[in-house]
């Protein structure tokens, strides 16, 4: 893995161990002469089917060594040839898995574009399966939640994906973008009591205490597993971890939303111990999601209460046909200062 190593230290900013480099590039350029001997033959002896696996099988080590430019350009080359339909939707689906390996964002996005033209000209029901479970990770991986929830719910049952994360790290990441997207009564029937969930959820840790907590409003328990969540699994996720603030801080907003609901005012001694925290940290907490608009409610400090005002949703269209009215007011105004000129 001469070429993912270099990578590597050039990332970390690391001493380069040289000899260990060259032992490497060596053994890796010892295989890559094997491949091309072999291509070499099948050009001579055989077919061409046995032409295009023996380039499959270099492009495959170029990308299992970390060779990025050349497995691509390795692919391309295959593309090129005349290969059957299901072959051309898997060398796609490589160029994803590179993408996503090394954060290529550029490289995903067009290449799950072509796989769904593809799929469509004749893919069969396993290959389909998989584009929802690959473009569920790229959209989890640009923060739509709720788009990658709803492609990772609906492929629950027919999961195959396993050459990109196991079953449970897809039952995982299922449950963490539901949570954050879905709405109470979804959650409970599409991930509570889906039965792939209940399965291995329990093998996962922290993560039943944390969607069970949440639903069932025992906020103290939701909030020491929230931190738990985070350390297991939001920090080690490549695909989470550019989120993990944005993801805490929706799932706090969530919560505090939840327990509101229910009421018109409350203490706020009594919400402090509700999610087992301090009154002090529950007032700067709030402080900021008020402030922000995420939050209807009002801190009234001398009397140490929140006080809840629910927004009306005709008085919410009634404001915004104001505001609307007065942009389009300003416009008209400037529009006919220049015209008098």
């Amino acid at each position: 893995m001469a070429p993912f190593y270099k990578v590597m230290v050039e990332e970390l900013q690391v001493p380069l161990d040289q000899a260990l480099h060259d032992a490497m590039a060596a053994k890796n350029e010892e295989e890559v002469k094997t491949f091309d001997a072999k291509a070499e033959d099948a050009e001579l002896n055989q077919g061409e089917t046995e032409v295009n696996e023996a380039m499959l099988a270099k492009a495959d080590y170029y990308a299992k060594i970390g060779d990025k430019e050349k497995a691509l350009t390795a692919y391309e080359a295959l593309l090129k040839r005349s290969i059957t339909l299901g072959t051309r939707i898997d060398i796609i689906f490589t160029f994803v898995r590179i993408g996503f390996f090394f954060n290529d964002n550029n490289l995903v996005r067009p290449n799950i574009e072509k796989l769904k033209e593809l799929i469509e000209q004749g893919g069969d029901w396993d290959r389909r399966n998989r584009l929802k479970v690959y473009e569920g990770v790229y959209l989890m991986s640009i923060r739509d939640f709720k788009g990658a929830a709803s492609l990772f719910l609906d492929t629950l049952s027919t999961f195959t994906s396993t050459e990109i994360m196991s079953y449970q790290d897809f039952v995982k990441y299922a449950v963490l973008t539901s949570l954050i997207s879905m709405k109470r009564v979804d959650i409970k029937k599409r991930v509570l009591d889906a039965p792939e969930i209940l399965e291995v959820i329990a093998d996962i840790p922290h993560l039943e205490d944390f969607m069970n907590s949440l639903y069932n409003c025992k906020y103290a328990q939701f909030f020491v597993s929230l931190a738990a969540v985070e350390q297991a699994h939001l920090c080690t996720s490549r695909y989470l971890l550019p989120h993990m603030r944005y993801y805490i801080r929706e799932m706090r907003i969530l919560a505090y939303a939840q327990l509101l609901e229910s009421y018109r005012s409350l203490a706020m001694a009594s919400m402090a111990q509700a999610f087992g925290v301090s009154e002090d940290y529950i007032d700067r907490d709030l402080y900021k999601f008020i402030a922000a608009g995420r939050l209807n409610c009002v801190i009234d400090k001398v009397n140490g209460i929140i006080e809840t005002n629910r927004p009306d949703a005709k008085n919410a269209q009634y404001q915004a046909v104001i505001k609307q009215g007065d942009v389009l007011l300003n416009r008209v105004q400037k529009l006919s200062r220049v015209i008098d000129v």
